[in-house]
């Protein structure tokens, strides 16, 4: 089973009054979420389900990605904790999910879920975007534990801009 742990692109801070759930991306924001989309179809991380925060800025970063796969919008993905992710995630059907979320959630995720963290100096911040691919040797979603995760890959949008 394969788990594709995206974290939403930059969102726009320019409308103070704007509640968070609905900030939308900003340019730099929509331009990395199409780099991370190229990146995954190039790389052939494809998932075959997503499951997307409600927010504006994830559903606008699932947007850019331009991906092709059935879409569960999760309202319990807004701000989760990372033991909240662990059960949505169990929940999934497919056999390559994409989750989409926010941190500080999705980063304390990332770690719990993997044996050994990616040597890359971003890991542990989880910015905008980051996006990380592991793979679980288990048949099924639920028999996923904390620290069975083996990282194929791991890439912020600065990597694919530098």
């Amino acid at each position: 089973m394969r788990l594709i742990l995206m974290r939403h692109a930059k969102s726009d801070w320019s409308g103070p009054a704007t509640p968070d759930h609905d900030r939308p991306l900003n340019a730099r924001g929509q331009a990395s979420a199409i780099a991370l989309g190229d990146w995954l179809r190039l790389h052939g991380y494809l998932p075959d389900e997503v499951l997307c925060s409600t927010a504006t800025r994830t559903r606008e970063t699932l947007d850019e990605l331009a991906l092709t796969a059935p879409v569960d919008y999760v309202s319990r993905l807004y701000h989760a904790e990372p033991w909240d992710m662990l059960d949505i995630l169990r929940g999934g059907k497919g056999s390559c999910i994409l989750m989409i979320g926010h941190n500080p959630g999705i980063a304390e995720f990332a770690q719990d879920l993997v044996s050994a963290t990616p040597d890359h100096p971003r890991f542990h911040d989880y910015p905008t975007c980051a996006t990380l691919v592991a793979d679980f040797d288990v048949a099924d979603w639920p028999e996923v534990t904390p620290g069975t995760g083996q990282v194929v890959d791991f890439i912020v949008p600065r990597d694919l801009t530098d």
